[in-house]
């Protein structure tokens, strides 16, 4: 234990004295170094990093020059971009404008004070598509004709209440009180018109007229033609006949003049010349072609029958 305990002390001491020497050696001077090496930029690499911040700077500022100019150029604003402003509803454009390519809009208006005008070189098409993409309706509006490519067409009044005129692939239909035509030429119609009035101007003449086929007058109740201040004229060049299956034809009026009606003679001798006669008779053949007669004391229809036979 003795031995132990001896050989505990030295370890001890001996640790210690290396400590020490240790602690000693630190504080020994260094011999100096001779060698010097400098430390940042200097020559051609400083010059080249002055040059390349100068050149940031100035890009820098022609940048911002040009931000500036092209927000004072184009009116930058908190509302748009000059004549382009937007709104809460939507987008509004000022003075004229030009698309180049497609424009997809929901609704287009003008101002209150002005008018909406769309212009184009060629044509203006006005597309509706439904949610399939698929064409649903067009107007073209081109150089030479404004076409309108629907299932139905409607014309309203200015409140809309109203429909003016519609049309589709059956009919068409005008709705309105008074439908005028103020060509020269009239209006030519290829087939039936069906309408409660066929009535011209004041003081201008009403002609209907077919140059190559037949005019038929049809109403379930009557037709009535008048002419409350003037002559009333109808003419053909072939047959004019007047014809009533149930009722009666009757001509009232204070004259009634049958002109260039032919003119019999005798039967029983047809070279006996007639006399001036200033008066004469209408005779009715049993077919109902009428002709006139020589008026004397008795009827001379008989005698003239003659017309009879050619008819």
């Amino acid at each position: 234990m003795e031995q132990s305990a001896t050989l505990d002390i030295e370890t001890l001491k001996i640790t210690q004295e290396q400590f020490i020497l240790a602690s000693q050696s630190l504080h020994l001077q260094r011999p100096g170094c001779d060698a010097v090496y400098p430390v940042g930029l200097y020559g051609w690499r400083k010059r080249c990093l002055y040059f390349f911040l100068l050149l940031l700077l100035v890009t820098m500022i022609v940048n911002v020059a040009l931000t500036v100019w092209i927000i004072k150029v184009m009116n930058f604003s908190v509302d748009g971009m000059g004549n382009l402003q937007l709104k809460q509803d939507g987008i509004r454009l000022e003075g004229i404008s030009e698309f180049l390519l497609p424009l997809y809009v929901n609704e287009i208006q003008s101002r209150k004070d002005s008018l909406l005008v769309l212009r184009s070189e060629k044509n203006v098409t006005l597309n509706a598509r439904n949610d399939h993409g698929q064409l649903t309706g067009q107007l073209t509006v081109g150089p030479e004709a404004v076409e309108a490519l629907c299932q139905r067409l409607e014309v309203r009044s200015k409140d809309g209440g109203q429909l003016l005129f519609t049309a589709n692939e059956e009919e068409v239909i005008m709705t309105t009180q008074k439908f005028t035509v103020t060509g020269l030429e009239g209006a030519v119609f290829g087939h039936s018109v069906e309408t409660p009035l066929i009535q011209a101007r004041a003081s201008e003449d009403l002609k209907l007229e077919s140059p190559t086929r037949t005019l038929t007058m049809e109403a379930p109740r009557g037709v009535e033609v008048s002419a409350a201040k003037g002559p009333l004229k109808v003419s053909g060049r072939k047959d004019l006949q007047l014809e009533s299956t149930e009722g009666e034809i009757l001509l009232d009026a204070k004259t009634i003049q049958l002109g260039s009606l032919p003119l019999g003679v005798y039967t029983e001798s047809p070279n006996r010349a007639s006399q001036e006669q200033a008066v004469f008779e209408v005779c009715v053949c049993p077919s109902g072609k009428i002709y006139l007669s020589p008026a004397e004391t008795s009827s001379t229809c008989q005698a003239m029958s003659n017309i009879c036979l050619w008819s």
